[in-house]
This record gives C-alpha cells, structure tokens and sequence, in this order.
C-alpha cells in the first residue's frame, strides 16, 4: 500500500508529509485547492512528464517521494533484478527536478523514468479524471480484457508476438526478394564486381598493419639515406666544392708560399691534419652507408599495396576484417540473387509455415479471450447490479478478422451494454452519461483489482456526474474495495466522504504575500465539519451539522454490515 507522500514546493504546497492508512482514504476540499496537485505529485513521482512551472514561485527546485509497503514480487525485482538494496519493508521511490536537472531514485539509488514506471505497475493503479472515458476506446477495452485474462493471456499474447514478428519479417524479406527478382541483372552484376574487387586484392588479415610499420620504416631509410648522401658529397663528393677539396686547395696555395714563414707552414700542418680527418671520416661515412639497404622497387611496391587496401577499406569497411564480412555478405545476397527462384521458394515455404503458426497461435488467444469475456461480462454484471444498474445487460463481444496479422492477434473487442430494460444491447461508445460511464470503470476496476494483485488504488472523481441514492451506491462499492485493496480516493460527495476509514482536508489559506495548500487528516469532528460543508452550506449550522452525524453514522452502519 501507499503508506506516505512528502512533497516539497511543489505548485501550491509549500511542504506537506501525509500518512495514509489502510482500507478507504478520502481527499475533500474546495474546488481549486489543490487536491488535482496531489494526485499529480504521485504520478510525477511515477514518470509523468515535469515541467518547470510546476516549481513553488520562488524556489529552485521541487520533490516528491512516495514510500510503498514492499511486497514480495517488488522484492524480486528490486533486488533480483536491478540488485537494489530493500533491507526495510518499505519501497522509496523519489524525484527532484528543477529547470535543469531532473533525479529519480529507488531506495536511494539512482533510476531513470522507464524504471521507475515499470515498478509502478507492481505498486499503484491510478484512475485520473476523465480516465473513463477511455472506455469509449475499442483498443482500451481489448487491454482491460486481456488484463482481467491474467497470466493465461499474457502467455499467449507472447506466443502470439513472437509468431507475428516472424511472420512479418518473413513478409518483408519476401517484399525484398520479389523486388530484387525485378532488378536482378543490375544486382548480379554489381555484387559480382564488388566481390571479384575484393577478392582480387588478396587480402590478408594484419596484412594493412605489417605495411604500414614496414612503409614508415622505409620512409625514415629513405630520409636517412637522402642526408647521409648530402653529408658524404659535402665531405668529399666528387664536385669542387666538397670539404675535402677545398681544403686541399688550401693546402696548395700555402704551399706556393714555401718555407718562409713558420706561422704559414704549421696552418698548412693543421690543414693536412683536417683533410686526413675527413678523408677518414669520408671513408667512415661510406661504410655505413654500404651497411644500408633500401629498394625503391620495395618502397614503390609497398606504397602501391597500401594504396590499393587503403581504398578497399574507404568503400567497403573501416578495417579488413569488416571488408572480407562486407564480402561474406555480398556472396551470399549473389548466391541468392543466383538462386533466386529457389530461394523465393524456400521462403515462401517458411512465411506459410510462420502464417500456420500465427494463425494457430492466435487462435488460442482468441480462444482464450473468449473464455475470459464470458467470465469478464458475469463479473462485471455483478458489480453493476451493485452500482445502481439494476436492469442492466452487458457482453464483451469478441470479432475475429483471421486475415489481420498483430501482435494481439486477430481479435477486436467491443464492449456491448444495456443500461435500462427494454433496450437492445449497444456499443459502449453510444453511452453519453458520464456518470454511467464512471460506474462502470469503478465496476471494471474493481473486478481487475482482484486479478492484478495491485493493493493501492487512486480513484480521482470517480463520482463525476452522480448523486442521491446512486451515490450511496458508489460509496458502498469503495468501501467494499477498500476491504481487500487499500483506496484513495478524491471526492466532492458527503455520501462518499462519510464512508472514509481515514479523511484529510486539502485546504488554502495566505501567508506572507503567498498562497499555500494546506492537508490535514481530520478526527471525528473535523469529519463532521466537512461534510456538513460537502452537503452545501459554507457555515454549518445545527441543522447541517445534525445531517452530517446522521450520514457519517449511516456510513459506519453499512460499514459494519458488509
């Protein structure tokens, strides 16, 4: 059950925690007052889409937590499934958002918003205002049929999914290879041109990553060699202008002079000194060199082959091992496109199997459905017997369209009812009453509630368009709920509120320039006062409030009886 929300600036409320209790929970207040905030606080809490104006005029950010009783199917998911601590008996689900930043968590940890939807659906079933009006929705009745069907149809309906899926795709290949039978000359011939290409090449894997360290090698041998080449003709090259020879002209021209000055003969010494030096180092430099292999066919070839994988891996895959799956997958769309007529047999042969499992499959879900409609009407009666329809007829009328290929397989659904005696049985969509049509959805709920196992229930106006005696009728229904399923449920009507196991007021009042939702749950006399308001009068007189004992003590009579 919903045991606590605590909410913080959000629209009107400055900060309220409120307890809830078990059985029938009733939310009262003035129009306006905020009691829509608090149903959707819970549902912000549980995924709904927050938007920034939401925030208390002010303040920077807004929070909602909810705390849940843990049950044992929560406990499996939360620490089976998604390993998230649940030590306590209680289930935390929290969300913080502001303009910027928007934070869910479970338990303290950190979730994200489909998370935290999908524990919802173990923990709370909300009815907003307007929600029966999706009972007018064909497609929303097939959903509460199949819900009240439980695990059996849920089993099927996977049967029935997984052969539809395989059905459809071999639908589509098949779209696929008939058009490509149309196009299948111009096909051959481009996979065959991609798949020689690639074959041509040879590949290898590694092959690219061995070039590439070879081709840097001998980028840097080839510069070495370039420099190396330049210092040994600058030392002593055959042209004029290398160390070597100038310096040994140097020495010549000294030596023109003779022996007459001393000065002369040791620069010449020195000079002599410096040609053997590099005469030596010349020498030095040429073995090195000699050591040296480069191949500029080498080179010249393994330029080309890089060249050549280089481009293979621009149009066919990021890497070598993705081009030879490219070409895999070429050879076989060629091996088809061969065998085309072949193939298109097999496959045919496959969808007409996959078209027998469907149908098979879909007919035990309709057969299911069925089965569960019979089951879904007789139940349903019952409880809109006890809601005021006393004449009333209703069937879930199943049609089966065995051509339609769905995920829900071949049924529709429409939801057939007779309000008043005497009338024919109608689609549900011709009752224009929105108070029949709030009945009924409580009528719905109530027999889903025990099939889904969900304890919590919001019901939010779930008295939209009744009063006087039908009222009485809704009430006692609620309160019948609330034995097996803890109910919430907010409500303008005195004969419902006086059926409350636990009542709170939702009020406004000023304070500092600002206006602020109050929640208070009242004790008996606070009850009092507030149905003496919900009964129509702003100050309670000694009559009103004499009304108002005499229905909260209606109210606990029939509370006894059931």
């Amino acid at each position: 059950m919903l045991e606590e929300i605590h909410i913080k600036n959000l629209a009107l409320i400055e900060e309220s925690r409120i307890e809830f209790g078990e059985g029938l929970n009733i939310l009262t207040g003035e129009t306006g007052a905020g009691k829509s905030v608090l149903l959707g606080s819970v549902n912000l809490a549980l995924g709904a889409r927050a938007d920034k104006d939401l925030i208390r005029t002010g303040e920077e950010e807004a929070s909602v937590s909810l705390v849940f009783s843990l049950t044992d199917d929560v406990r499996t998911l939360l620490c089976d499934s998604w390993d998230i601590p649940c030590d306590d008996d209680s289930v935390v689900i929290s969300r913080k958002f502001s303009a910027t930043k928007n934070v869910f968590k479970i338990n303290g940890e950190p979730s994200n918003a489909r998370r935290v939807k999908e524990l919802a659906a173990l923990l709370i079933d909300i009815h907003g205002q307007h929600e029966h009006q999706s009972l007018l929705s064909t497609a929303r009745q097939l959903e509460m049929l199949d819900a009240f069907g439980g695990k059996a149809i849920l089993d099927a309906k996977c049967k029935v999914r997984d052969t539809a899926d395989k059905l459809l795709a071999l639908e589509e290949e098949l779209n696929d290879l008939n058009s490509k039978q149309r196009e299948r000359n111009r096909e051959t011939d481009l996979l065959k041109y991609e798949v020689n290409e690639i074959d041509n090449a040879n590949i290898v894997l590694g092959e690219d990553t061995e070039l590439e360290e070879r081709y840097r090698v001998m980028v840097s041998s080839a510069k070495l060699l370039e420099h190396l080449g330049e210092a040994m003709n600058l030392l002593a090259g055959e042209g004029m202008e290398s160390a070597g020879s100038l310096i040994s002209r140097s020495i010549q021209a000294l030596n023109r002079v003779g022996g007459d000055f001393a000065e002369i003969t040791d620069i010449s010494s020195k000079l002599s000194d410096a040609e053997a030096l590099i005469g030596d180092s010349a020498i030095e430099l040429s073995r090195f060199l000699n050591k040296l292999e480069f191949s500029p066919e080498e080179f010249s070839e393994t330029e080309e082959r890089l060249d050549l994988l280089n481009s293979i891996k621009n149009r066919f895959g990021d890497s070598l091992e993705e081009v030879l799956k490219y070409r895999d997958d070429k050879e076989a769309e060629l091996e088809k496109l061969l065998n085309l007529e072949e193939y298109l047999q097999k496959t045919e042969a496959k969808r007409d199997e996959a078209l027998k499992a469907y149908r098979a499959a879909a007919e035990e879900l309709s057969n299911i459905r069925s089965k569960t409609g019979k089951l879904f009407s007789e139940k349903l009666l019952t409880e809109l017997k006890e809601l005021s329809f006393p004449d009333v007829k209703f069937e879930a009328v199943i049609d089966r369209d065995k051509e339609k290929i769905s995920s829900n397989g071949f049924d529709s659904v429409e939801f057939m009812i007779s309000a008043n005696l005497g009338e024919p049985l109608k689609p549900m969509k011709n009752v224009s009453s929105g108070g029949e049509l709030s009945r009924i959805m409580l009528g719905i709920k109530t027999i889903l509630a025990g099939e889904d196992g969900i304890d919590a229930l919001i019901f939010d106006e779930i008295d939209a368009g009744i009063s006087g005696r039908t009222a009485w009728e809704v009430a006692g229904k609620l309160n019948r709920l609330s034995k097996e399923h803890q109910v919430i449920a907010i409500t303008h009507l005195a004969q419902i509120a006086a059926m409350a196991d636990t009542h709170f007021e939702i009020s406004k009042s000023s304070a500092g320039g600002k206006t602020v939702t109050n929640i208070r749950k009242l004790d008996r006399e606070g009850e009092i006062g507030e149905l003496a308001r919900l009964l129509g009068t702003d100050e309670a007189g000694e009559a009103t409030l004499t009304n108002a004992k005499e229905l909260k003590e209606r109210a606990d009579a029939e509370k006894k009886q059931d």
